[in-house]
């Protein structure tokens, strides 16, 4: 193992987080992808590492997830202020979209899990469209309700025979986290929650333009899309991680 490769992590908020970079993510996931191993990467933003902190059993999820990216801008300055100037934010849609890119000059099959049948639909369209050399190995919508034993017995084998490295993962945080966590070691294949990258990529919900993303934005143009169902994570979560935040740097 190079220093490269070695894995470097640090605690924002308590959550243990990765100094990762682009190159390093798309070369972690593929190469356990290549080899069907089990794992599970989490992307964290804010709403992540608060709650984390504040309930203990999806704390222990990211404590036990094989990557957890930063995502969020946040997240990733306060790496860069504990002492990784070079952190860039890791966020799920990029992600996605990076590595189906480089998935398709491989060969490597992908497996899409969780958003509406019509947004599956149309995301495969857009990603065919995208990258044409892209293989989809399966899409499925699982319902809302919890599966029973019998439905999740059925989802596992279907992933797994259609023969997928990567299983990309849209249920929303924390269900995401908690589907993955419990599926480690019975899935064979990489697991990694993008939350909205979905929609995004389906075009159902607009992302925000570049200019937000690069200055940290795209929180606001999410909440300004979304505002009564997303008011309470944005404005709350982020004054708590804000407070907590000052809390562990006067510590440092």
């Amino acid at each position: 193992m190079t220093m490269q490769d070695k894995r470097v992590r640090a605690p924002v908020l308590g959550a243990s987080i990765d100094v990762v970079g682009w190159d390093n993510a798309l070369s972690r996931i593929s190469t356990w992808a290549a080899a069907r191993e089990s794992r599970y990467v989490c992307i964290c933003n804010v709403h992540s590492v608060v709650t984390a902190g504040q309930d203990a059993a999806f704390g222990r999820i990211v404590e036990s997830a094989d990557m957890a990216t930063p995502d969020g801008a946040p997240v990733a300055k306060m790496l860069r202020i504990l002492g990784f100037p070079d952190q860039q934010r890791i966020n799920g849609p990029d992600l996605m979209w990076k590595y189906c890119e480089q998935a398709a000059l491989r060969g490597e099959s992908i497996y899409l899990y969780g958003g509406l049948s019509t947004t599956l639909e149309l995301l495969q369209q857009r990603l065919k469209a995208a990258f044409p050399g892209l293989l989809i190995a399966g899409a499925y919508s699982p319902p809302f309700r919890s599966a029973t034993a019998e439905e999740d017995e059925a989802d596992v084998a279907r992933i797994n025979s259609a023969g997928a490295g990567t299983i990309w993962v849209s249920l929303g945080c924390p269900k995401q986290e908690q589907w993955m966590a419990a599926h480690r070691g019975r899935v064979k294949g990489v697991m990694i929650g993008v939350g909205a990258a979905f929609d995004y990529h389906a075009g159902t919900i607009k992302r925000a333009p570049k200019w937000m993303q690069n200055a940290g934005l795209e929180w606001l143009h999410r909440l300004c899309s979304e505002p009564r169902r997303l008011w309470k994570r944005y404005l709350v979560t982020n004054t708590i991680f804000i407070a907590k935040a000052m809390r562990q740097l006067l510590r440092c």
